[in-house]
């Protein structure tokens, strides 16, 4: 066995992993020619390959990763794609406490959801908010304009701003 890497899923993601009668599992590993072994106890799930496929290793533990970070299969799985990436950016990172942090995460949610939505919009990128961390699917450039769009609003920058931000650096001024 060449490669195994082990990535910790939350026990309430795997079923996500998994899919229905294992679709989602088997569909992961036909189209990277990986093997997932799946421990339902500890949430443990190894991603091993037996070739020389290196790539396909990486963008399958991303797309591991991606579904217990909360994002839907099909979102997870454009991280097949050679030119998506996947962001996890740690909130504990830029919060002094947990009060802030939860503080945070309601600012980058928005009322229901709405910052969250302007975000993936303004940057072409899939966000997912779990746990203390904000994930990002989307291209390489979109998804470092996120990423810094995401520290500047945890670390209380106005949304106004951060918006503003985006769309300055996208039609090149910045």
């Amino acid at each position: 066995m060449d490669y195994v890497e082990t990535v910790l899923v939350p026990q309430e993601r795997l079923g996500v992993l998994i899919g229905e009668h294992g679709k989602t599992k088997k569909l992961i590993e036909e189209r990277t020619g990986l093997n997932l072994e799946i421990d339902s106890k500890t949430g443990e799930v190894k991603i091993k390959r037996t070739d020389e496929n290196a790539a396909a290793a990486l963008r399958a533990t991303d797309v591991v990763k991606a579904l217990a970070r909360g994002f839907s299969p099909e979102q997870s799985l454009e991280l097949l794609s050679d030119d998506i990436y996947l962001r996890i950016v740690e909130l504990q990172d830029i919060v002094r406490n947990d009060k802030d942090l939860i503080r945070q995460r309601a600012r980058l949610i928005g009322t229901k959801g709405k910052a969250r939505h302007m975000l993936e919009e303004y940057t072409g990128t899939h966000i997912v908010i779990y746990g203390k961390t904000v994930a990002i699917i989307g291209d390489a450039e979109s998804v470092e304009l996120a990423a810094d769009a995401v520290v500047k609003i945890a670390g209380g920058t106005p949304h106004g701003d951060v918006y503003k931000g985006i769309q300055k650096r996208q039609s090149g001024w910045a």
